[in-house]
């Protein structure tokens, strides 16, 4: 690698030939995307963070109800969801159905009853 150093009133800059600068980036975010999967492991084992299946993650991805798709994955029928949250099943299934959107709160009872966050379910 050369690099050339260039002082001005700002600093020393180093100059370097744009492939060189460019492997520089991808090791730089290689290392990054190391350290995020070294995080996810360690929340994985710890149960902090939870592998979700295959056919889970599609049905999110095609645009199903992420508080269907949860409670579904949980075992849970909409009543025993709603008796958990403490909230009435019709309410659960309109938002679920996206006819109503949901109070902070209701989505607050519904994501501890299914052990998740908020952003899990909205």
């Amino acid at each position: 690698m050369s690099v050339q150093f260039i002082d001005t009133p700002a600093g020393r800059l180093a100059v370097l030939p744009e492939g060189d600068y460019r492997r520089l980036i991808e090791a730089a975010e290689d290392a990054e995307d190391r350290a995020t999967i070294a995080r996810y492991r360690d929340r994985l084992a710890t149960g902090e963070e939870e592998a979700l299946p295959a056919t889970m993650v599609k049905h999110l991805i095609e645009g199903e109800s992420p508080l269907r798709v949860w409670r579904e994955h949980r075992g849970l029928s909409a009543r025993a969801l709603a008796e958990k949250a403490g909230l009435s099943q019709a309410y659960v299934s309109q938002i679920e159905g996206g006819r109503r959107e949901g109070s902070i709160a209701a989505f607050k009872a519904l994501a501890t009853a299914l052990d998740v966050t908020i952003d899990d379910i909205a």
